[in-house]
């Protein structure tokens, strides 16, 4: 990694706004796609061996992407992608990418996630802050249907979660510690 310290961050080329937004479903996964071989030509600049990761679009729930190591590839969120294009190949594919590149280093399976060196490639690779978490809006990429109210918010449960409170299991809510009590199933998740 010390070789990725002498280079200068740039960030990858941009992909407006208007040309992601006029894109349907399949032209935007190929554009995906195209973007994280932009990130993977990147990161061959300091690690040339590193092999091309397949690329699916079969993850759900409220993660965006994945580095899927024991898979061979990157797994991304379809629902989050369509909702949120300009953030997905700003930040997301090439957090993921990062994973990918740390882990194909020497021991880069038992270095950290998210630790100094998958860091020092967001940042000095890639041009990034290196955010472990993204803050996209997630309601409509769960099944979460359940509504819970506190003083300061709606909560989504899953069925699994609604369940369990159905079970006598007791909920808080992390910013106002309020118990968190059932307001009916939200027709827009159905």
């Amino acid at each position: 990694m010390s070789s990725l310290s002498s280079n200068a961050a740039v960030p990858l080329p941009d992909w407006p706004d208007e040309r992601l937004a006029g894109l349907d479903n399949a032209a935007l996964e190929r554009a995906a796609r195209t973007r994280v071989s932009e990130a993977l030509e990147r990161a061959r600049e300091i690690y040339p061996a590193l092999p091309a990761p397949e690329v699916w679009f079969d993850l759900k729930g409220a993660s965006a992407g994945q580095a899927h190591l024991g898979r061979g590839g990157l797994r991304f969120n379809p629902v989050l992608l369509r909702e949120n294009r300009g953030i997905f190949f700003a930040d997301v594919i090439p957090h993921e990418l990062a994973h990918w590149l740390v882990f194909h280093l020497e021991n880069g399976p038992r270095l950290k996630p998210h630790g100094r060196e998958w860091q020092a490639v967001m940042r000095e690779l890639f041009a990034l802050a290196p955010r472990v978490t993204h803050r996209l809006d997630t309601r409509r990429a769960q099944s979460a249907p359940y509504r819970y109210r506190c003083r300061c918010r709606d909560h989504y449960f899953t069925p699994q979660r609604h369940a369990q409170r159905q079970k006598g299991r007791h909920y808080r809510c992390r910013q106002c510690a309020d118990t968190l009590v059932y307001s009916g199933r939200d027709a827009a998740q159905e």
